[in-house]
């Protein structure tokens, strides 16, 4: 292992099988730890999908707790609004080397007839508990909360992290994995990358310097940002466009990752100008300014995404039906050596990988 840091910050892997075909965690677990030198310990995850396939009508919260009243405090609310079909500790294994281990638990939930009828539907009722947990009970934290999915994270390097919640036993269809090098926002286990709302999961390697009006912004919509990081506005940004608002992967990359105004300007495209102002008009609040790449995934999709000037490094990759969206093209061929093609996706243009239908 190399014990020099990389400038150029964290570490992301998204690797999808477009024919829902499973694969191991152990995947993403040599791809990212590849990249060990773009972390420094405070901060490592996992995401996957299809991991659940024996409870996979029910929503899954993840949740971590700093003691036991909070769990108490969490599973009374939880009884109260769900139908809990079950739950358990997630298992874990002991690591010597991780320190201030939170109690983490999984709860598979159904959901009530009078919540699936309320206005914005079951969604948005899942998303508001998930947040009023999350607001309310102190040292109750849901990091997970969609269906056939979920999110590990820690404060860890992503290999210790690996083993603390044993990702190479559960097998998916969609795994991403990152690794965190703090910058401005504290390194503890809520913090840690991914991020995720619903089925949607983010990671994140860059700094999003417009966070206050992103947040603002996303208030006005009911969400509420509790874990001190500020890649957490990313995928409530991208629930809001995408399941809320109906628009494309391409259009939401237009909107989080805008050209500048001259940009527009000088395009010749006049419908394509007009279309372009309109979302500059319409979303400017939604801008994400600062360097970033983002990976994010939902059960259909996994999509990658660079700033508008390209200030972080993103590489995507093809070989069969698998797509690879990473920091680094090294970390893609850890896992697969012989690529059909691999390219730079270009600034603020979005790399999208689909799920094929009738696969799930």
């Amino acid at each position: 292992m190399r014990m020099e840091k990389d400038i150029s910050g964290c570490g992301i892997i998204g690797i999808m099988n477009e024919q829902g075909e499973f694969f191991s965690g152990e995947l993403a677990v040599d791809s990212i730890c590849n990249m060990m030198e773009r972390g420094n310990g405070l901060g490592a995850g996992f995401a996957g999908y299809g991991i659940y396939p024996n409870f996979k009508d029910y929503w899954c919260f993840h949740i971590m707790y700093q003691d036991e009243g909070a769990r108490v405090a969490a599973e009374e609310y939880l009884n109260g609004h769900f139908a809990l079909k079950h739950h358990e500790p997630i298992p874990t294994k002991r690591v010597r080397t991780l320190r201030s281990v939170p109690s983490v638990f999984r709860y598979f939930l159904e959901t009530h007839d009078e919540m699936r009828g309320l206005q914005g539907g079951e969604d948005d009722c899942i998303i508001g508990c998930a947040m009023e947990i999350n607001r309310r009970i102190e040292g109750a934290y849901v990091f997970s909360s969609g269906k056939n999915m979920g999110i590990f994270k820690g404060v860890g390097n992503p290999n210790e992290v690996a083993e603390f919640y044993q990702i190479p036993e559960y097998n998916g269809y969609i795994w991403t994995a990152h690794n965190r090098f703090p910058t401005n926002s504290p390194g503890w286990w809520g913090g840690a990358h991914p991020f995720g709302i619903l089925d949607w999961s983010v990671i994140h390697n860059g700094e999003i310097s417009s966070y206050g009006i992103n947040r603002r912004y996303l208030e006005n919509f009911g969400y509420h940002c509790c874990l001190s990081t500020d890649t957490e506005v990313m995928a409530y940004l991208f629930d809001l466009l995408v399941r809320r608002h109906g628009l494309e992967f391409e259009v939401v990359g237009k909107i989080l990752a805008s050209p500048f105004w001259n940009q527009i300007e000088r395009g010749e495209d006049n419908g394509e100008k007009a279309f372009l102002r309109s979302l500059r008009i319409i979303y400017g609040s939604a801008l994400v300014n600062g360097p970033f790449a983002v990976v994010v995934a939902n059960s259909t999709y996994m999509v990658g995404l660079n700033d508008r000037i390209k200030l972080r490094p993103l590489v995507a990759a093809r070989k069969g039906d698998f797509l690879y969206i990473s920091s680094e093209e090294a970390a893609i061929r850890e896992v697969c050596k012989d690529l059909d093609t691999v390219w730079m996706p270009r600034a603020g243009e979005a790399t999208i990988g689909r799920l094929k239908d009738g696969h799930t």
